[in-house]
């Protein structure tokens, strides 16, 4: 019996900036050692439909694309799969050129066969047993003296899958109506991905409820039974995500959730070739997709996460080379894309979790929102699960560059959770270095004048050293709760643009225009210096009258550093989204309590990390179980 494994597929939008995902056409070359595009002739015409495309006379077209490129590696190194056939179908006089790379992007031929003929159907195969460090396989099409069309291709394997159930796709959603109505209408256009689907459950936590919206009954009518609309109060992510799971394993069909964020925009394909990948891994295996921007959508914002142990903090591999864009640099031109990397984790935007991970480790921890991904995945790989973070699998989602979350409501969150993780999974002696980054995060905050997330940051303290049992009883009042506490400071106030515009003291201040991840700010002896004296000028100084009358200067959100902010008395600073501004005003008063309290707490913190972490290990079972979570669930119906 022949598999498909994956399936060459074309743009679902007619957008030009997805071109580059899909197709590449292009002509390029190399200055300094950097890939530079010599020509700008992709066009959506030439874009017929799904899985056809025209090739223009004389024109070469290259599927060495994100979607359309086979991972080799991947399927080599976490499957059984050594033998795959590719097909691919052409009308008219064309030449079909097969290429493969190694983990260092070197390009090298297969085999090149010309073609001719209406629906001609040619096949390749392909052996998987020399790309153990990395590796693509990809084919070109190029037209003779007349156009030529291409018509589909997929890569097929006759060996069968480790395991063959079908996955539930669970979305979590709070007030994200359009979104989700989208998404149900990409699933219901894709009948090939629905094969792979057993439910979709659509947990809705929200007001703005997706069953009001005027499309939805008829994409509810398409998906009939296969279609599930859940309601409860807004439980996080983790609830709503863990509400996806429970419902999961109750259906003997399915033996994969697939979880899926609710704003973002799906690659119909990737869904199910994630799926499909998770039968055929060796191991019962995590499958993550990797995450593009929805409002730049050829960037590549996340892929390959990791948790770093000492400070347990995540971070993604070669951080400093994201965003990649590929319209800038295809596949073909960024060597790093062809090393297979190991991830530690992979975000809930959209993941596959096998059921039998689930029922062996438990579900969601109870974290609302914030590192439950992750803390899940580390849970996964210390009981032997891996995480794969899948090339070619991917969606778009609404990137981090519009949002500071870590000075709103959700810096809560950021706090507690992280330091829960690594008392649960934390490999080094009291934490390693977290305790001394957390101390250093709020220094950052007091003298930047952000006093509103070092109090819920100090807030999530406090619970945490009350032990484990506060995050399943404050699941659905921590977010309130910490929303409310916004009303006590002005600085969470955005001020939005009333035709009048708000003007500082001093003006805006301007600053060099450094290159990406590089920074001026002190370090070494410097750096001690000046927290030194801006931690006692913090102390002992109030500000000038005139300064807290109106802001004594401006910063752009991007200049606005914590090695800048602090040196004035207040400051009128953008918000992230641009969507007006914030006034940060220096308190005296406030400062100093934060600060001792910042003091005592991450010092108990540190005393006591022993044996809290004896506690929270002890409790996980309970706190992460199939049955706790249904009692949290009817208790909050």
């Amino acid at each position: 019996m022949t598999y498909t494994l994956q399936n060459a597929v074309l743009p679902l939008d007619r957008d030009p900036d997805l071109l580059p995902l899909y197709v590449d056409p292009e002509t390029w070359s190399t200055i300094d050692e950097e890939p530079v595009r010599v020509t700008n002739i992709a066009q959506l015409g030439n874009i017929l439909d799904r899985h056809t495309a025209r090739i223009i006379a004389g024109l070469r077209v290259s599927f060495g694309t994100y979607f359309n490129a086979f991972p080799a590696s991947y399927w080599q190194h976490w499957t059984a799969v050594r033998q795959v056939r590719l097909t691919v179908r052409t009308s008219g006089e064309a030449t079909i050129l097969v290429y493969r790379s190694n983990g260092g992007g070197t390009k090298q031929r297969i085999e090149t066969r010309e073609v001719q003929g209406d629906h001609a159907a040619s096949t390749f195969d392909l052996v998987l047993d020399q790309y153990s460090d990395g590796g693509w396989i990809w084919f070109d099409v190029a037209a003779d003296q007349s156009n030529a069309l291409f018509e589909g291709a997929e890569w097929t394997t006759e060996q069968e899958p480790v395991r063959g159930g079908k996955a539930s796709i669970g979305i979590t959603t709070y007030n994200k109506p359009d979104y989700c109505v989208e998404t149900l209408n990409a699933l219901a256009d894709a009948p090939d991905v629905l094969d792979v689907v057993d439910r979709v459950f659509l947990i809705d936590q929200g007001t703005d409820l997706v069953e009001a919206q005027e499309p939805f009954p008829a994409v509810a009518e398409r998906l009939g039974e296969t279609l599930r609309v859940l309601r409860q109060p807004n439980l996080g992510g983790s609830g709503g995500f863990a509400r996806a799971m429970v419902e999961t394993l109750a259906r003997e069909d399915s033996d994969f959730v697939q979880l899926l964020d609710d704003d973002v925009r799906i690659e119909p394909e990737s869904i199910r070739r994630s799926v499909v990948f998770g039968r055929y891994a060796s191991v019962p295996t995590i499958v993550g997709a990797h995450m593009f921007d929805l409002l730049d959508r050829p960037k590549l914002h996340a892929w390959a996460e990791v948790v770093d142990d000492a400070p347990f903090m995540w971070r993604a591999l070669f951080q400093e080379r994201l965003p990649h864009d590929f319209s800038v640099a295809n596949l073909r031109q960024s060597p790093l894309l062809h090393m297979r990397l190991d991830a530690d984790y992979n975000g809930w935007w959209m993941c596959l979790i096998p059921t039998s991970v689930l029922r062996e480790i438990g579900l969601s921890l109870p974290a609302f929102i914030k590192w439950d991904d992750a803390e899940f995945c580390v849970r996964a790989r210390d009981a032997g699960f891996p995480t794969v973070s899948m090339p070619g699998v991917a969606l778009w989602h609404v990137s981090w560059v519009g949002k500071d979350d870590s000075i709103d409501w959700q810096a809560y969150f950021h706090a507690r959770n992280r330091i829960v993780a690594a008392l649960l999974h934390s490999r080094s002696e009291r934490g390693g270095t977290l305790i001394r980054h957390s101390r250093r995060v709020d220094l950052k905050h007091l003298m930047m004048m952000q006093y509103y997330p070092v109090e819920l940051r100090h807030r999530a303290l406090r619970d945490i050293l009350s032990g484990p049992d506060h995050m399943r009883a404050n699941l659905a009042t921590s977010m309130p709760d910490a929303r409310a506490v916004a009303k006590k400071h002005p600085e969470t106030v955005v001020h939005k643009d009333s035709g009048v515009p708000l003007r500082s003291r001093r003006g805006r201040q301007v600053f060099k225009r450094l290159k990406a991840h590089q920074f001026d700010s002190p370090t070494g002896i410097a750096l001690r210096t000046f927290t030194a004296r801006t931690l006692v000028s913090h102390w002992f100084h109030t500000p000038r009258p005139e300064n807290v009358e109106q802001p004594e200067v401006e910063f752009g959100k991007g200049d606005a550093n914590w090695w800048r902010v602090p040196l004035y008395d207040s400051a009128l600073v953008s918000a992230a989204d641009g969507s007006g501004k914030n006034i940060y005003t220096r308190d005296r008063a406030m400062f100093r309590r934060m600060l001792v309290d910042s003091w005592r707490l991450h010092r108990r913190l540190q005393r006591e990390w022993p044996a809290l972490s004896r506690r929270y290990r002890r409790a996980l079972p309970d706190l992460v179980s199939e049955k706790n979570w249904r009692t949290t669930f009817e208790k909050n119906a």
